[in-house]
């Protein structure tokens, strides 16, 4: 099983240690299934809200122009013809859903395989006293100094409204419970920053 230190918010060892779960931190990159998991989230997010008028939503055209034969022009039917201007569009966009979905076992092989890319490349930090008694940036603002991150996540055990206030005003910064662990977060930052007390539940979670 992996050994990490465990640091506080400044940035310095407390010299204690952590063993974790080799299932959740020491799992081989699964390339295909993290790219997968990505474009899961991203399509999620998607409003798929745009849209166009078809022939028979626009205004007008219910008279024939002129009649079928004899004027020596081509047929036509309706001037809100996808061909006339002022016409309806053919084939354009509807509203959908662009959700897609993955089996549970790939979504959290996605994230434990992230996890251990993560820690593997020294980005992966253990945090003791990740709680803060009031909102104060500056105070995650000098923790990311500390740990030389430009852009840093910071995982909580629950929802800790007071580090949430705290980094939500900086960019390049977020904080995020542990119940909403995902893959391009965890790849997007630079730095991740683990409450200690987030780590038993990660662990028990995808283990």
């Amino acid at each position: 099983m992996p050994k990490v230190e465990i640091y506080n918010i400044a940035g310095q060892t407390t010299g204690e240690t952590i063993e974790l779960n080799e299932f959740v931190f020491g799992v081989e990159m699964n390339e295909a299934v993290v790219h997968q998991a990505v474009v899961m989230q991203q399509a999620a997010q998607r409003q798929g809200t745009s849209a166009t008028k078809t022939r028979a939503m626009v205004r007008g055209g219910g008279r024939k122009p002129w009649r079928q034969k004899g004027t020596g022009r081509a047929r036509a039917g309706s001037i809100r013809s996808p061909l006339w201007i002022g016409g309806g569009v053919a084939f354009g966009p509807h509203p959908r859903s662009y959700a897609k979905s993955m089996p549970r076992k790939a979504r959290r092989l996605a994230i434990r395989c992230a996890l251990s890319a993560k820690l593997a490349a020294g980005e992966l930090m253990i945090v003791d006293g990740m709680n803060f008694e009031a909102p104060k940036t500056k105070q995650v603002v000098s923790m990311m100094s500390a740990f030389t991150a430009n852009k840093a996540l910071l995982i909580t055990e629950g929802m800790q409204e007071m580090v949430e206030k705290s980094a939500r005003n900086i960019p390049g910064a977020k904080a995020l419970s542990n119940q909403y662990l995902n893959v391009f977060d965890l790849l997007y930052h630079d730095k991740v920053l683990v409450s200690r007390e987030a780590i038993a539940r990660i662990e028990e979670v995808l283990a």
